[in-house]
């Protein structure tokens, strides 16, 4: 008998291990809890004169004005009606960043609302992140009269977060902000007065730096879903990683808008003031964007696309013009593992590194190589751990021509070789 249970015990162990190593990452963070202990809770309803405490919480201002290194401020759910900015100098350390995270990501989501605002005013914007070592987690910023998210500070972590119907860039960095991780963030249906100068994330004017995008998805916003325009910077980097943009230069009643609808636009200068911004694009789709799919945008840095999709924008891989005046010596464009489909793209900027390509090598790519084309599921919700949707749009077939065509550059692959386009097929 005692064998028996020993037996029994030891296979509820086995099956509960077997549980958790299944789950793997796509498991989500658990959500905040009463029993666990952190530093301080706020709420929509929360006083100034709270005492920072699941019972007794405080305002969301308040909050995060007492937060130092180390400390995590806790938002339980619902609509926080901001009527100013939220304006952050302060700063963590290095493995001690100040956190704010959802109370529950999935059944407490906190909305930061800031329609309250000034609108189309250069100083309205939502969260004005001055400080470094910053941890934002599972939170919706939306209706600011300028960005919903301006990072000026370095080394602040945004993830799992959505930056909608502001009235500027969702979300910009900017005043030589460096080494910021995006990660997992939607930006969306953000528009100015004039319907045309509302990015979705801009990385662009004066920033710095080390910043990288992962994971994000950016989608009818009036203007560019990235913009990489400098002004006041010069031969900066930027890495953009496993990310979506689509639909941008249409608003959110899909009619047209007045801005340029470019998918990522990597860079830019104004005239007489010559500015090189290096971008590296990898595993990125680009999809029913008005304009250009990937853009070069006059950009005299490094342009670094590999493996990525483009499909069904007004022109897939924008990079006309012949070589800059002003073109960097030791800056190139490098094309590789690329694919649109039924469209051959032409480019005459110089110097060009294309090869290993959709379009060359003899190769055909047709709606035949294709699960699906069917580009509205790249509106799909999130998995519960933020990462992005599992579809079948732009995924090759096992059959398509373009599997194990690719040249290695360093990504992960399977195969002979790397297959074509922004996913690697299993």
């Amino acid at each position: 008998m005692m064998f028996k249970i020993a037996l029994l015990l030891c296979l509820i162990l086995l099956s509960a291990c077997g549980k958790n190593n299944a789950s793997g990452t796509d498991q989500p963070i658990p959500p905040v809890s009463p029993a666990i202990e952190y530093k301080i809770f706020a709420s929509p309803f929360g006083s100034p004169s709270g005492k920072g405490t699941f019972v007794s919480p405080l305002d969301i201002r308040t909050a995060i004005s007492k937060a130092v290194s180390g400390d995590t401020v806790v938002l339980r759910g619902g609509v926080y009606n901001l009527t100013l900015k939220i304006t952050i100098n302060s700063s963590g350390v290095a493995g001690k960043s100040i956190a704010i995270v959802a109370y529950s990501k999935d059944t407490e989501r906190p909305v930061l609302d800031f329609s309250s605002l000034s609108r189309n005013s250069s100083s309205a914007q939502g969260i004005d992140l001055g400080g470094s070592y910053w941890y934002f987690y599972g939170i919706d910023i939306q209706n600011a009269g300028d960005n919903g998210v301006i990072i000026r500070g370095n080394n602040n972590v945004i993830e799992f977060c959505t930056m909608s119907l502001n009235q500027d860039s969702g979300l910009q960095l900017s005043s030589d902000a460096s080494n910021n991780l995006i990660k997992n963030c939607d930006s969306f249906f953000n528009m100015d007065l004039s319907q045309g100068n509302a990015d979705g994330f801009a990385c662009k004017m004066d920033v710095g730096s080390g910043n990288h995008f992962v994971g994000c998805r950016s989608y009818n916003n009036s203007d560019d879903g990235w913009d990489g325009y400098l002004r006041g910077s010069d031969d900066v980097s930027t890495l953009v990683e496993n990310c979506w943009s689509f639909c941008n230069g249409y608003l959110k009643d899909k009619t047209l808008g007045a801005g340029d609808g470019n998918g990522f636009k990597t860079g830019g200068y104004d005239a007489g003031s010559p500015a090189a911004h290096n971008m590296t694009l990898t595993n990125c789709i680009a999809s029913g964007n008005k304009a250009n799919g990937f853009d070069r945008n006059s950009n005299i840095g490094n342009i670094t696309i590999y493996n990525c999709s483009s499909h069904a924008n007004g022109n897939d891989y924008g990079f006309p013009g012949g070589k800059d005046p002003n073109q960097r010596t030791g800056k190139i464009v490098k094309i590789k593992n690329s694919l649109t489909p039924g469209k051959t793209p032409t480019y005459s900027c110089t110097p060009l590194d294309i090869t290993n390509n959709s379009w060359q090598n003899g190769l055909t790519c047709t709606a035949a190589d294709f699960e699906s084309l069917d580009n509205l599921q790249m509106y799909l919700p999130r998995k519960a751990n933020g990462g992005l949707p599992d579809i079948t749009y732009l995924k090759l077939k096992s059959t398509s021509n373009l599997i194990d065509k690719g040249v290695n550059v360093g990504l992960p692959y399977l195969g002979i070789a790397p297959d074509l386009g922004a996913f690697e097929l299993k």
